[in-house]
């Protein structure tokens, strides 16, 4: 067996082959790599450039273009960001605005460059609730049934088509059902409630009853065949206190967020989050019509994220752990140093004025999702916990997103109650 030689790198303890040394130079593999990485790093910083699409671009329509451009990747170009991000641009667009960049994007649909169009289609419906009816032809054509979210202000002509399809279209037909909850007109409500009824042969295929889909849209098929509303519309950002778009007008007493709670989870002992504490008579939550001051949601921070955590609201509205909580079968040992970020170390406010109730209901577009009222950020599928007490769906609050404010967080809690039983709760979704 050859002898081996040390490597001649500075500090390192290897030992390498001759015929190794004899192609690198007498240093071991990992620090040849290492050597190379290193002249690789110096040349991109000597050669990178800065280039800066927007420059002389002053028409939000051009910014707006550039931005859904999508960039392929390359170390030696360093692109400077707009001061404003996409959402920002796109809710601060006039009607005829909004109009050119609907004509724009079925221009892309036109030329094949489907999901760009499709980019600024979900931009138009969830940042500005606008109606891009005239786009919905094209996407049909093309059998782009999804996001589904983009069919909400369908014709009654297109609904009558999908109605029909989805009875013989098995390769589209989940697609096709979230559409129709998403349109949800009374004709929808009333076919979903026949197929509860006489559930046709294709709902074998299914992994629910058809009218299970309706919770992704907001709302479900109640007991007595009419639509139950699950969210509302009145929509509010929650934001870090220093977020300049909210403006000198926000109020930082409405609402309260992240505060360490006075009791402890039963599970692992240690204290709960009151995620939120808000006034009931601000127009997100005066619709519950609440006979309590302030509504208060409380969790633990740490075995939420493993099953659902149901609260008891006392006389004075204070949560109380609840006794149908029920203990996961599995939570983590954890480590008291296993939070980058505290809540009480966390400032956040609720935004003034409303923004569009769909505006963080597709998770996967770059928005921020924290928010009371509106549609939820769904990142898996919609799951509006049941009462323990009275057995109905509860109504959903609000959701935080910790990835909102914590540069290394991720994973969406989400807020709901049952008025009847005075009863909160919360769950946890991340991908």
């Amino acid at each position: 067996m050859a002898e081996r030689i040390p490597c001649k790198t500075e500090g390192c303890s290897s030992t390498i082959l001759p015929t190794t040394a004899a192609k690198t130079g007498g240093i071991c593999m990992p620090c040849q790599q290492e050597q190379v990485r290193q002249e690789q790093q110096a040349y991109i910083e000597q050669h990178r450039r800065t280039v800066n699409l927007y420059e002389g671009l002053t028409d939000p329509i051009e910014i707006l273009k550039v931005m859904h451009v999508p960039r392929n990747y390359d170390p030696l170009i360093q692109y400077v960001d707009y001061p404003h991000s996409k959402e920002q641009i796109y809710v601060s667009l006039t009607a005829a605005e909004a109009g050119q960049m609907l004509k724009y994007a079925v221009e892309l649909l036109d030329a094949g460059n489907e999901d760009e169009a499709e980019q600024i289609l979900l931009s138009l419906v969830c940042y500005r609730n606008d109606d891009i009816s005239e786009a919905l032809p094209k996407l049909i054509e093309r059998n782009m049934y999804y996001p589904s979210i983009l069919f909400k202000d369908s014709s009654t002509e297109i609904r009558e088509r999908l109605l029909q399809q989805v009875e013989w279209d098995d390769d589209n037909r989940n697609h096709l059902l979230l559409i129709l909850s998403w349109i949800g007109d009374a004709e929808v409500v009333r076919q979903f409630e026949q197929w509860r009824l006489h559930p046709p042969k294709w709902v074998e295929q299914l992994s629910v009853n058809p009218d299970v889909y309706a919770l992704e849209a907001g709302w479900e098929l109640a007991s007595n065949g009419e639509r139950r509303e699950l969210i509302s519309e009145r929509c509010y950002a929650i934001r870090l206190t220093d977020d300049q778009q909210l403006g000198s007008g926000a109020k930082t007493s409405v609402a309260n967020f992240l505060k360490t709670s006075n009791s402890n989870c039963q599970w692992c002992e240690r204290k709960l989050t009151v995620l939120m504490d808000a006034d009931t008579t601000h127009p997100s939550l005066a619709y519950l019509g609440l006979q309590i001051e302030r509504l208060q949601v409380a969790t633990c921070e740490h075995c939420g994220g493993f099953s659902t955590i149901y609260m008891e609201l006392d006389q004075q509205g204070e949560p109380v752990w609840s006794r149908y909580n029920q203990k996961p079968d599995y939570l983590p040992n954890w480590d008291d140093e296993d939070s980058s970020v505290t809540v009480e170390e966390i400032k956040l406010t609720l935004s003034s004025e409303p923004h569009s109730p769909y505006y963080a209901a597709t998770w996967t577009l770059t928005q921020q999702d924290s928010q009371i009222g509106g549609h939820p950020s769904w990142v898996q599928d919609a799951d509006y916990p049941h009462c323990p007490c009275c057995a109905q769906r509860m109504r959903f609050i609000g959701q935080l997103d910790w990835a909102d404010f914590d540069q290394y967080g991720e994973g969406i809690f989400y807020m709901f109650i049952c008025t009847e039983d005075r009863m909160t709760a919360t769950l946890y979704q991340q991908s």
